[in-house]
């Protein structure tokens, strides 16, 4: 304990200087590093690095029955795992909320965004309907795992591919692909920034000792559609508030790490069209 108090307080006298333990300032990423196809099964897989932070995110297609009052749509569902071998404090067994929650924040993105066009994964209307299970594994969380899978999810599902399936024996052979993507709307990709809060200050993209000092966290989801900024989903946890002048000061920001971001994902289907 004595040891967290030193680091928090170092943590704390950083960020007034607008600095941070590895030099970077508030707003700054770590290094991404992104490796795409990383599975030959997955009809869309992306390795995902935040500086020491490593996730898997893997795309998954099944044939099902669609929900009654979404007959003509499939699905998607978006599950984290957060693995033992990740974290000293994660145990195997049934999901917990450290994994629950950034599950739906991701999820969320993605779905109100309007990214995924749920109609076009319709085979028969009230019968069969192509179902999305997009699934993030941690491999290594040194902090900031929400927008590690939920950039690994945009990535993922832009590079997915359809695998071939057989309608009249209601079969999927799974491991040989079509040349068919998902039905997307570019413009309407969701990209994911968490903002977290301690003494005042407000930065991105923490590593795990500045995660876990953060009073509290504001993960913003947006789209760019043409030129003006769409907030998809919003998301706050922490004990702490934040003010109006300090919203304001995340809007302004996530406009610019948009930039970024989408440049990184530009780099990754480029890379998964050379494969």
């Amino acid at each position: 304990m004595k040891g967290y108090k030193i680091a928090n307080k170092r943590i704390i006298e950083s960020l007034k200087n607008d600095k941070r333990f590895d030099g970077r300032g508030c707003f700054d990423f770590r290094d991404i590093k992104v490796e795409v196809g990383i599975s030959k099964n997955a009809e869309g897989s992306v390795s995902v690095k935040m500086g020491k932070t490593e996730v898997l995110v893997g795309v998954k297609m099944g044939v099902g029955t669609p929900y009654t009052d979404h007959e003509a749509e499939g699905t998607l569902m978006t599950a984290v795992e957060l693995l033992p071998l990740s974290y000293s404090e994660y145990d195997y067994g049934a999901p917990k909320i450290e994994a629950i929650e950034p599950a739906r924040i991701i999820d969320r993105g993605i779905r109100e965004s309007g990214f995924i066009d749920f109609k076009g994964l319709c085979i028969k209307e009230k019968e069969k309907v192509w179902n999305i299970f997009l699934d993030v594994d941690v491999i290594n969380d040194d902090g900031n795992v929400i927008d590690a899978g939920a950039l690994g999810g945009v990535i993922a599902l832009l590079t997915a591919k359809f695998p071939e399936y057989d309608e009249e024996t209601n079969t999927i052979n799974y491991g040989h692909f079509t040349n068919k993507k998902l039905p997307l709307a570019p413009d309407k990709m969701p990209l994911t920034m968490t903002f977290r809060k301690l003494a005042g200050a407000i930065f991105i993209d923490p590593n795990k000792e500045e995660e876990l000092s953060a009073e509290s966290r504001l993960t913003i989801e947006v789209s760019k559609p043409e030129k003006e900024e769409v907030i998809n989903a919003m998301q706050k946890g922490g004990e702490q508030t934040f003010t109006l002048e300090e919203i304001e000061l995340i809007l302004k920001e996530s406009k610019k790490l948009f930039k970024n971001l989408s440049s990184v994902v530009a780099e990754g289907i480029k890379k998964a069209g050379k494969q």
